[in-house]
C-alpha cells in the first residue's frame, strides 16, 4: 500500500472512531483556532460503520477533505483575503463542521447561480454559503438545519436621499443574481408555510449583480442606475461599517432560514447529510454557533425571530 493509501485508511478509521477527531485545514482555510472548543458531551455520534459505497460521506473520508462551495465576496459571512485564505462566519461554520468530521477543508468559489441550481457535477461537496432553504431550492439540494437566520435588509444610496421603504416606490433595487432578494421583489420567494408576507414597495424593478456585495460597491464607483439594495441585514451593516455611501430603510422585510447544502444529483449523500444533521444540531446545543454569530454579527442571529 502506499503512503497515501495508509494515509486515507488511517483517516477513515478515526472517523469511525469518533466524529470529533481534530481535522486539519487546507492552505486556503481561515484557521480554526478561534472556534469555540466542543464539550464532550455534544460530540456528535460516530459515523455509519460502512459508509454507503461511492456515497459523498466514502468520497470526502477517502479524499481526507471537504470540498466547500463559499462567496468570496460576501462579509462578515466569506471573503478572500488578500493573502489567499479566507475569512468570515460561514467559514468558521464550515471549517468546525470538517473539523468534528476528522477531515480538512478546501474553498470553492463557484458563481451563486451555479450553487443554487444543483447538478454540481461533483466539483465540490457540500455549500456552507448561507444558503435560504426555499420550495424550488429543496427539489436539487438537500438541506441541513438551519444554522442561523439572517433579516433582510432594504438600504438606498446616499446620494438618492431616499429615507423611507415607501421612497423606494417606482426605484431600481439592486440585489445579487438567484437570491432570495430577487425573488421576493418579483413576488416568487416561497419559503413553503412560511413564506414572507411583507410585499416590495409599488412599482420596483430589479437590477442584478453577480453578488450581493458588489451594489454598495457600485454606488462607491459612482454608479447611479439603481438606487435601492436588499441584502442580508449583516452584510448591510458591513458595508456600512466600511463606509460605504449607503443607508438602512425601513425595518428588516423578512427573515430567513440559512443550512448546508449538497447536490441531489451527484453521489449517494444520504449518510453523509445524516452526519451533517448531527453536527448542526450539536453546534447548536453546545453554543458554537451562538458564540460564532456573536464573534462576526455581535448578535445572536442562531434563533428564528419570534421562535
Amino acid at each position: 500500500m502506499t503512503k497515501r493509501g495508509r494515509a486515507a485508511s488511517l483517516l477513515a478509521a478515526a472517523l469511525l472512531v469518533s466524529a470529533c477527531t481534530s481535522g486539519g485545514v487546507s492552505p486556503s482555510a481561515a484557521p480554526p483556532s478561534e472556534a469555540p472548543a466542543t464539550p464532550a458531551a455534544a460530540t456528535p455520534a460516530p459515523a455509519p460503520a460502512t459508509p454507503i459505497p461511492g456515497g459523498l460521506l466514502d468520497i470526502v473520508v477517502k479524499a481526507g477533505e471537504i470540498r466547500v462551495s463559499t462567496d468570496p465576496q460576501y462579509p462578515p459571512q466569506s471573503e478572500l483575503k488578500p493573502d489567499g485564505s479566507y475569512e468570515g462566519f460561514d467559514i468558521d461554520v464550515a471549517t468546525e463542521i470538517a473539523k468534528r468530521m476528522g477531515l480538512g477543508v478546501k474553498f470553492e468559489t463557484p458563481t451563486w447561480d451555479t450553487i443554487t441550481a444543483g447538478s454540481w457535477g461533483g466539483r465540490w461537496d457540500m455549500s456552507v454559503g448561507s444558503m435560504t432553504i426555499t420550495s424550488p431550492r429543496q427539489k436539487v439540494v438537500d438541506f441541513s438545519p438551519a444554522y442561523y437566520y439572517t433579516p433582510a435588509q432594504m438600504a438606498a444610496s446616499t446620494a438618492s436621499g431616499i429615507t423611507t421603504l415607501d421612497g423606494l416606490a417606482g426605484k431600481a433595487v439592486c440585489v445579487g443574481e438567484a437570491t432570495t432578494y430577487l425573488d421576493w421583489l418579483n413576488g416568487t420567494l416561497d419559503f413553503g408555510t412560511e413564506s414572507p408576507q411583507t410585499k416590495p414597495p409599488t412599482g420596483t424593478t430589479a437590477t442584478t449583480l453577480g453578488t450581493d456585495r458588489l451594489c454598495a460597491e457600485a454606488w462607491k464607483a459612482g454608479r447611479d442606475e439603481f438606487q435601492g439594495w436588499l441584502s442580508s441585514s449583516t452584510t448591510v451593516d458591513q458595508a456600512i461599517n466600511d463606509g460605504l455611501p449607503l443607508v438602512k430603510v425601513g425595518d428588516p422585510v423578512y427573515s430567513e432560514p440559512l443550512a448546508v447544502a449538497v447536490d441531489k444529483s451527484g453521489p449517494d449523500p444520504t449518510d453523509f447529510m445524516a452526519k451533517i444533521d448531527e453536527i448542526v444540531t450539536a453546534m447548536h446545543a453546545d453554543g458554537t454557533l451562538t458564540k460564532l454569530s456573536q464573534k462576526w454579527f455581535g448578535t445572536d442571529l442562531t434563533q428564528k425571530l419570534g421562535g
